[in-house]
């Protein structure tokens, strides 16, 4: 749900998000008890979070590593077109790409910022072939990470 307008958030509302970032998986109980209510006005302003869509979705983060995925790429992208038709040819076809967890269009130098997880150079090659078969490009740099030096999903909550 995209919000045309902030919600107001209090104190209580921020202290939720922030445990909720740090383990979505918390218990109504734990959650009213670490934020001084009882479970129903907890749930309810739970409820309110996600019908406003201040908490867009509860997911697991899983290991890169775990999973066989350790190369970061950014991979950015110049195009000579900026009409509706190729953005969305493109735009359908790069995030539908698997290995696509992160998709920008940019202002500056580069129109595109894509973030890549794949196994190794090999992969990535594969990858950078069907990229290229989206949409016409002008030109596709890319830039592998040498290491993770912070990660996270949290978001600085102001208080």
């Amino acid at each position: 749900m995209q919000r045309s307008e902030m919600i107001d958030l209090d104190s209580i509302d921020r202290r939720l998000l922030a445990i909720l970032q740090e383990d979505a998986t918390v218990s109504i109980a734990e959650l009213a008890e670490r934020v001084g209510l009882s479970q129903t006005p907890c749930w309810k302003r739970l409820k309110r979070l996600q019908d406003t869509g201040v908490i867009t979705a509860r997911v697991a983060l899983l290991d890169r590593e775990a999973l066989d995925l350790p190369l970061t790429v950014f991979v950015a992208v110049k195009t000579g077109r900026h009409d509706e038709d190729w953005l969305a040819t493109f735009a359908k076809g790069a995030a539908g790409l698997p290995e696509v967890v992160e998709f920008y269009r940019m202002a500056g130098e580069v129109d595109y910022l894509l973030k890549v997880v794949v196994k190794d150079i090999a992969a990535y090659d594969r990858f950078y072939k069907r990229l290229i078969a989206t949409a016409p490009l002008t030109d596709v740099s890319s830039s592998f990470a040498m290491e993770q030096i912070k990660f996270t999903t949290a978001l600085p909550i102001p208080t």
